[in-house]
């Protein structure tokens, strides 16, 4: 979803500001850095791209042919477009050279043709691979090497260098391993090996990332596309202002609301970021709060929309596809820990406005909440059919395919009630023209992605380094873990046990990793990854799947706002014109609630309501805890509750919080009691605070 599709038509909003929008998303997303084409390139590439979502909008509600043609197809139109809408040196203007047909470079034109019959060969033999897997012969070897070539290829451009030299490495691996140190050495796989196992094979290329990609993930995105079409985003955008806009701070909680509804539809943090800060930050700015704060609140509710159901970025079907569950169970799963996020960074902006005094919106800033919803409601059909549909225990794509049809029925009446029948038919066909085209356009760089994630699951599983990782992890945590117990030992209660401590060590270098492998990749190539690496460490230590896989997933989206590399702050401090990497510290500091919940529900599952370990007194605790230790958290970092704290009070505060997310009864009363004492203290003696260090 674009910053210009989400303003063309929004009222007040003039095309320069669009097209800045666009290129303020373009410059931190490179997923979106398509190059200018000439007039016939742009005419063939928008009919294939047209014809590929339309190509999907059929299988998705009259059926999905055999996996590896449906695979191959998807993969083969999608890599050969790569190579006509991102340029090899990433500039969007370049001078074609000489031998460019169409304007478009010679070499790309053979990549893009050797993308189409690299994938399409595996469809092509695919009833003789049984007798050719472990056996290849030379022409086999030759269309896997050209294909993993074309795919590192096509990555960088869509991408850039991050997750094509993790492949690299991962194939290196594969072929060195006799030359590996300690528990990390292996037999080593000859090439013939190793593209028999990536390319003729189901483990690799053609895996399950791939097939999530092509079966469920493209209608998402088209959907996505069209509710924005329609003007969904900036309805919420609306009500969010109307309900929240007037309390201290306004500004700020409208950015966390609206971000948490438009998260819902929108799989990419930072069009997210882009689409709603164009509005909230200069709002934010007006009314007083600083500029990196500003765009810190717009950047961590953003990246909160991808763990926002139902469509949570689309990790929620890859979910399905790694552990067997049903998707309303994966839904459910994720309500409560998205709603401690947005809990967590709605506080600490609350509490910021409290400390700097700033105001709401006034009365005539703010959208009349009845006409909004009077004159939008049309809008949210579709997504509200969506959610029926999956709830009922419909397929995920059969349920994307009339959510879309909704789109374009309520586009249609949207535009026969504005122009009358026969502009308004022809302005809605242009309107799903530019829908199915842009929907298309937006999927390229995540299939390719998520085909060249097959090349480092097909490592994993061929060379056994993901349990080796594991055990080294482990070992490591273990190590650190006798260490800890014996220097609390001197306490005269045994506040931990080793396994405990061995547990808590395993996540916090598991969360570490699935951070620093977030850096620069897209959030679902990264979840794909750590499942394969990081959750067999979780496994090792008695974590159930469900609850391995969220606590990934959710480290991998924190990487969006962690520095160095904090795509959507960088995007939110574009437009808020501040320093980015402050408003990067600041806003991983506004997602602390994100960062604590994964540890909440390791140690109390019943948090995510449909592990087998839920009671409703266990999830009242935890979610009741967890809730107090946000609100603990929060104030001490913002060092602000009814008034400044003491040094003190923040630390109390700190261990408050850290004793309320305890899956222990007895920690959690602790707990309280000393957040009680805090707030008694401000209650009682409001202005003796104010000598605050």
């Amino acid at each position: 979803m674009s910053a210009r599709d989400h303003h063309e038509g929004a009222a007040g909003a003039s095309p320069l500001i669009a097209e800045e929008l666009q290129a303020l998303e373009e410059k931190f997303d490179p997923e979106l850095r398509f190059r200018n084409l000439g007039q016939a390139l742009t005419i063939l590439s928008g009919i294939v791209l047209f014809l590929l979502s339309c190509y999907h909008f059929y299988t998705a509600g009259f059926g999905i042919p055999r996996s590896a043609t449906h695979r191959g197809l998807h993969m083969a139109v999608t890599l050969s477009l790569v190579f006509v809408c991102f340029s090899a040196s990433g500039r969007r203007d370049m001078k074609p050279g000489r031998l460019a047909p169409l304007g478009l470079p010679l070499a790309d034109w053979l990549l893009a043709i050797a993308a189409a019959v690299t994938s399409l060969y595996i469809p092509w033999i695919y009833d003789q691979l049984a007798f050719r897997v472990g056996n290849p012969l030379p022409l086999d070897l030759a269309m896997g090497s050209v294909l993993i070539f074309v795919l590192l290829e096509a990555v960088r451009r869509a991408m850039g260098w991050p997750l094509p030299v993790i492949a690299i490495l991962f194939m290196c691996y594969a072929y060195f391993g006799q030359s590996m140190p300690g528990i990390l050495v292996h037999p080593g796989a000859s090439w013939s090996n190793i593209v028999n196992h990536l390319y003729l094979t189901s483990q690799g290329i053609y895996g399950t990332a791939l097939g999530v990609i092509a079966t469920y993930v493209f209608h998402f995105v088209l959907f996505g596309v069209m509710a924005t079409r329609i003007g969904l985003g900036q309805l919420f955008i609306d009500v969010a202002t109307a309900l929240t806009g007037r309390f201290a701070g306004g500004p700020a909680k409208v950015s966390v609301v609206s971000s948490a509804m438009l998260g819902s539809i929108s799989g990419s943090s930072i069009a997210n970021t882009v689409t709603t800060g164009a509005l909230t930050i200069p709002a934010m700015i007006r009314i007083g709060y600083p500029r990196h704060f500003a765009a810190a609140v717009e950047a961590a509710s953003s990246t909160g929309g991808q763990i926002t159901p139902p469509v949570m970025g689309a990790v929620a079907f890859l979910m399905i596809e790694y552990l067997g569950l049903p998707l309303t169970t994966i839904l459910l799963a994720a309500i409560v820990p998205a709603f401690m996020h947005f809990f967590g960074v709605l506080l600490q902006v609350h509490l910021e406005a409290k400390r700097l005094g700033l105001r709401g919106l006034t009365r005539e800033e703010l959208p009349n909440a009845l006409k909004v919803i009077r004159e939008g409601w049309l809008t949210v059909l579709p997504l509200i059919l969506l959610v029926l549909m999956l709830m009922s225990g419909r397929t995920p794509f059969l349920s994307a395919f009339w959510a879309i049809v909704a789109c374009i029925a309520v586009l249609v009446i949207q535009s026969v009630q504005t122009l009358g029948v026969a502009e308004g038919m022809r302005k809605a066909a242009i309107g799903v023209w530019e829908g199915f085209v842009l929907g298309a356009r937006q999927s390229l760089s995540v299939t390719a992605a998520a085909a060249l994630v097959g090349i480092i699951i097909g490592v994993v599983t061929l060379t056994g380094v993901g349990f080796k990782i594991a055990f080294m992890v482990t070992s490591l945590a273990s190590g650190w873990a006798v260490a800890a117990h014996a220097a609390l030992s001197i306490l005269p209660f045994d506040l931990m046990g080793v396994q405990t401590i061995t547990l808590l060590f395993t996540l916090m270098i598991t969360a570490v990793v699935c951070v620093l492998m977030g850096c620069g990749i897209p959030t679902t190539a990264n979840y794909i990854i750590m499942v394969a690496v990081a959750a067999p460490i979780l496994g090792l230590m008695g974590v159930e799947p469900l609850v391995a896989h969220f606590f990934v997933f959710y480290y991998g989206v924190l990487a969006d706002v962690t520095p160095p590399v904090a795509l959507a702050a960088y995007a939110a401090s574009g437009i808020a014109g501040a320093n980015a990497f402050r408003a990067g510290n600041t806003a991983f500091r506004l997602s602390m609630g994100k960062a604590l919940v994964p540890f909440v529900f390791v140690f109390s599952p019943a948090l995510l309501i449909v592990t087998p370990q839920f009671t409703v007194t266990d999830f009242a605790l935890a979610a009741g805890g967890a809730m107090l230790g946000i609100f603990a958290l929060s104030a001490a970092i913002t060092n602000w509750l009814r008034g400044p704290l003491y040094l003190i009070e923040r630390l109390l505060l700190m261990i408050a919080a850290l004793l309320l997310i305890a899956p222990d009864l007895a920690a959690t009363i602790v707990g309280i009691a000393l957040l009680g004492a805090v707030i008694t203290r401000q209650v009682l003696m409001p202005h003796a605070s104010e000598q605050s260090v």
